[in-house]
């Protein structure tokens, strides 16, 4: 009895610990594509930058310029910010991702970005939409 008990444990340990290095590969998969979205618009690559948005953002934006114009004209702290980091991260399934990105703007104020990912049927994951907001953060 003693055994079984010790032997249903560990397989349940052995699951846990999977699904959890299973999950951290993604998180870390899905934070390298947002990344390398922000290096490209830091590098004024639109083309690399565009790369990393999910089919249904070139849909909305089917070029290069449109995508540039949407982000620069909408998103100025994410087009050049001075420094981001990464935040809370929800794994919604085991295809979908939302990541916090704490972003200081050009204008030097923080801002959060909430970033959603999808894994594509490739296994990478792209960018399905963006949000930002103004951070409350308060100064002492």
């Amino acid at each position: 009895m003693r055994r079984t008990a010790f032997a249903v444990v560990s397989l349940l340990f052995a699951l846990f610990v999977s699904a959890a290095l299973a999950g951290d590969a993604e998180v870390k998969a899905g934070q390298a594509v947002i990344d390398g979205q922000l290096k490209a618009l830091i590098a004024n690559d639109g083309a690399k930058a565009y790369s990393f948005a999910a089919p249904n953002v070139k849909r909305i934006f089917p070029t290069v310029d449109t995508f540039m114009n949407m982000v620069t004209n909408g998103y100025p702290p994410v087009r050049q910010p001075q420094s981001y980091s990464f935040g809370k991260v929800e794994q919604m399934g085991p295809t979908s991702l939302i990541q916090q990105v704490l972003i200081v703007g050009p204008d030097g104020k923080d801002y959060e970005a909430v970033y959603t990912l999808e894994q594509e049927p490739d296994g990478s994951f792209q960018i399905t939409g963006c949000s930002l907001r103004a951070a409350n953060s308060l100064s002492t």
